[in-house]
């Protein structure tokens, strides 16, 4: 039942990548009453992002092995990102940017569903299997030392940073809060694609679904893969509207450096 639910997942994440690559999420730079009322932009990201965070903790509460080592790691590095995407993102946004309900509502709708995906996998069955690459098994603690869990978390911190890193410069683009002027961000990765907080986004979840080398972690991947590349390409096409030349002469590709 659990396998069949990550399938649907994973092909409902398929059709969002592509349906993307037409429809404009409308937050962001891209912001648009179409998707319903504009509210305060922290308390939308703050509503978003909670639930996911919440339910894992009740998950984690509920798990007859909530002290076995291994999920708690894994655990322990999930909690990271949304414990700074909860409770320090939001509140560090400047200005009075908006969103709509409406992409609120179905970023809720997703971080439970992931939040099912993620917290019944770490909390009901990463404790009761060993872990087999490339023909090499390791126990469940073994795994903790192995190569590839060692691996997906150096993936997943750099990724994390990352993200935190183009956060912070793209909070700085604006000197004067009452400046609404659109810049293209420059340092950083963003020295080679013009989404690097995306970048650092999938790049943590690449890093977690090694680390974890589970199917739950898989899809959250490929589920990140579909909203973000394609509003990656979108955004790429708006700084070339208003930054053509600059983004010529440096070369710039839209979230993966040096190929797309």
């Amino acid at each position: 039942m659990f396998s069949t639910f990550l399938y649907i997942m994973m092909a409902i994440a398929a059709v969002v990548f592509v349906s993307l690559y037409f429809v404009e999420a409308g937050y962001g730079m891209l912001v648009s009453s179409r998707w319903g009322k504009l509210i305060n932009n922290k308390v939308a990201w703050f509503f978003m992002e909670v639930p996911v965070f919440a339910a894992m903790v009740v998950l984690w509460l509920l798990s007859p092995e909530k002290f076995n080592l291994v999920p708690l790691v894994f655990f322990i590095i999930f909690q990271t990102h949304y414990f700074q995407r909860v409770f320090i993102f939001p509140f560090l946004m400047k200005g009075n940017s908006k969103m709509p309900i409406g992409i609120m509502l179905m970023g809720v709708c997703f971080n439970f569903l992931n939040a099912l995906m993620q917290g019944y996998w770490i909390f009901f069955e990463s404790f009761n299997q060993n872990y087999t690459v490339f023909g090499l098994t390791y126990n469940n603690v073994e795994w903790l030392w192995s190569p590839w869990f060692l691996v997906g978390l150096a993936i997943f911190l750099f990724g994390f940073v990352t993200n935190l890193h183009s956060d912070f410069i793209i909070r700085h683009l604006r000197k004067d809060p009452s400046d609404t002027k659109h810049y293209l961000p420059q340092g950083g990765m963003f020295r080679f694609v013009t989404s690097a907080n995306y970048l650092g986004e999938l790049m943590e979840w690449l890093g977690f679904a090694i680390l974890t080398w589970s199917l739950a972690g898989l899809v959250f991947f490929i589920w990140t893969a579909a909203n973000l590349v394609p509003r990656a390409n979108t955004l790429y096409h708006k700084y070339e509207k208003e930054f053509g030349e600059e983004m010529r002469g440096r070369n710039l590709k839209r979230v993966i450096p040096f190929v797309y």
